[in-house]
């Protein structure tokens, strides 16, 4: 949010492009000491009124609100909870219906995006996953650390920041989880690009949208996605490809004979 935006007269010389700290505290209504603290964390329990008018003055979206809700009164860590938990199970209903949408890709997430289960099509999807044992597939590695995602995503780049938003905000709501700190530690130590774009604090869920991929066997296609949270099982969200108005039937189709016989080989 820069000064004119917000209305703010620019007056000498600024070190940043953005609002000071000042100027947020009192488009906010707030004070400069009560919005330091609160940015520091050591304002406990801010009120609505007070996390809304900063939305306000941030002109934040919907994404960005619940992020600034999450960092403003974080997860409390339970009593027996474990830091450290074992990767989920899947129940096996939730595989049944990963079968029974055996034309179309689909696979469980959990909050790391590892992959808990996939069906032969969404194994197919992602070269070199096929036999690869569950909960060791994990999307966000591999996209930033396995080269040839640079050639299975066309715009790898669209599909990498998407990864880093989402990271970030699943990592504000879940900050008692060490596995997902393991992680991003992992790729910020391995890929300039993760460390720069998780530098840039921006934030993305990732409940819909389309991807287009170019697959070493099948060619290029678009697909389009929808990742719904499972009820009962905290974590978990099923994220299920489609062909938007049948664009990509004929590569799915293609993708699965091959599925099919690379299987029985």
């Amino acid at each position: 949010m820069t000064p004119q935006a917000a209305g703010v007269p620019v007056l000498g010389r600024r070190r940043v492009p953005g609002l000071r700290r000042e100027e947020v505290a009192e488009l906010a209504g707030v004070s400069t000491v009560y919005y330091t603290r609160l940015e520091q964390g050591r304002a406990t329990n801010p009120s609505d009124s007070v996390l809304d008018a900063l939305a306000r003055v941030l002109r934040l979206d919907a994404t960005e609100r619940a992020h600034l809700y999450a960092l403003a009164r974080p997860p409390q860590h339970r009593a027996g909870e474990s830091l450290s938990p074992e990767a989920q199970r899947v129940r096996p209903e939730v595989r049944r219906l990963l079968d029974a949408v055996g034309a179309v890709p689909a696979y469980v997430l959990d909050l790391d995006m590892d992959v808990l289960a996939a069906n032969d099509l969404a194994l197919a999807l992602i070269p070199g996953s096929a036999g690869v044992p569950a909960g060791t597939l994990n999307i966000a590695r591999y996209i930033f650390l396995d080269t040839e995602a640079r050639s299975l995503y066309p715009h790898w780049e669209q599909v990498a920041r998407q990864t880093v938003g989402f990271l970030r905000f699943s990592a504000a709501r879940h900050a008692h989880q060490a596995r997902l700190g393991h992680l991003v530690a992992e790729l910020s130590d391995h890929s300039p690009e993760f460390r720069g774009w998780w530098a840039e604090q921006e934030v993305r869920e990732k409940t819909h949208g389309a991807k287009t991929f170019d697959h070493p066997v099948v060619g290029r296609f678009d697909l389009a996605y929808e990742t719904l949270a499972l009820p009962g099982d905290e974590g978990q969200s099923l994220v299920v490809f489609t062909a938007p108005c049948g664009t990509a039937e004929g590569a799915l189709k293609l993708l699965g004979s091959w599925a099919a016989t690379s299987a029985r080989q």
